[in-house]
């Protein structure tokens, strides 16, 4: 691992959805690691995807060189495919409703442009060390 690089993992989960959601994140810098994750009463699996993505670059500093790891189609399509034309549209879908979590969305394209990110979409349970972290700190979370 590149020690300039920042490594970080983030997941979220929900018992019900909507119910009671957690969400964790795992970072590694060189041999540095930290973790983080919390919870939310109401909420639903893909907000706490979003969470995690928002408390993880809210955490590590500006301008940093990231590998930002998640599971969630939701989050990886949002960012890349679909944030540039909610934006044009002020935060409207094609059908003229707001985008569902605007809220979020707008927080992580603030968040987006003060880092360089490569974003890296990986299978859920599937034995990734750093995806398996956040799931447990995610998991961990909703039960505190």
């Amino acid at each position: 691992m590149d020690s300039d690089i920042l490594y970080i993992y983030t997941d979220g989960a929900c018992s019900g959805n909507p119910g009671r959601g957690g969400w964790g994140v795992y970072i590694e810098k060189g041999i540095e690691k930290i973790e983080l994750n919390g919870s939310d009463e109401d909420t639903t699996n893909n907000r706490m995807e979003l969470v995690a993505v928002i408390q993880a670059l809210r955490y590590v500093d500006q301008n940093s060189k990231i590998k930002l790891f998640t599971d969630s189609k939701y989050v990886m399509q949002g960012i890349q495919e679909w944030i540039l034309k909610w934006k044009t549209n002020d935060w409207k879908t094609a059908n003229k409703k707001d985008v569902k979590n605007k809220d979020l969305w707008m927080d992580l394209d603030e968040l987006v442009e003060l880092h360089n990110i490569d974003w890296i979409w990986v299978k859920g349970h599937s034995g990734d060390f750093g995806n398996e972290i956040a799931d447990k700190l995610a998991t961990s979370a909703i039960s505190n």
